[in-house]
């Protein structure tokens, strides 16, 4: 996820660009269009939600898990066709060799690894999201036929939890209003 100097970078490329080709709109429409993108309601909940720019020195910007897969085509079933995750990375060092790929759907990056080494089945990711109610209706929608998952509320936000064909489980959380 950018920084809020980097959202504000985006749409003023944005706006020069449109510029470019004779379509002139406000810096703040530019701003809105920028929230919209990053996956909020309009620019005042983006500047709330964005984090500024980080101090020099050591900061951290994203943890990526890692979870094992033994089967590349129940993985793409699960995680692209039934979750709505795009690949944007696959990797072998051979043909015949294990995949590390990596899979992603609004800012939420998962990196998938047939490696032996890389991850232990039955992990656990936990994720905090918005919009948990809409994805549960989405995912409830596919009548997945390996997983129907719920939402439960918990003291800390309302969890669905999902469980991928070799024992990982995703946890989607949304803090309560």
């Amino acid at each position: 996820m950018p920084t809020i100097d980097q959202a504000k970078a985006m749409a003023k490329r944005l706006r020069s660009a449109l510029a470019e080709r004779a379509i002139d709109i406000a810096h703040s429409i530019s701003l809105e269009l920028i929230a919209a993108e990053l996956g909020h309601p309009d620019w005042n909940t983006a500047a709330a939600k964005l984090q500024p720019t980080p101090p020099p020195g050591v900061s951290f910007y994203q943890a990526i898990p890692i979870l094992r897969i033994f089967d590349v085509v129940k993985a793409r079933e699960f995680y692209c066709d039934f979750l709505g995750f795009a690949v944007t990375m696959e990797q072998r060092h051979e043909p015949d060799l294990p995949l590390y790929m990596a899979v992603e759907r609004s800012g939420l990056e998962l990196h998938l690894s047939e490696h032996h080494g890389d991850a232990s089945p039955g992990s656990t990711a936990f994720v905090w999201m918005v919009g948990l109610r809409a994805f549960h209706t989405e995912l409830i929608s596919k009548k997945y036929g390996y997983g129907r998952p719920g939402i439960i509320r918990q003291p800390w936000g309302d969890q669905m939890e999902v469980h991928d064909p070799f024992g990982n489980r995703i946890r989607f959380c949304q803090k309560h209003s």
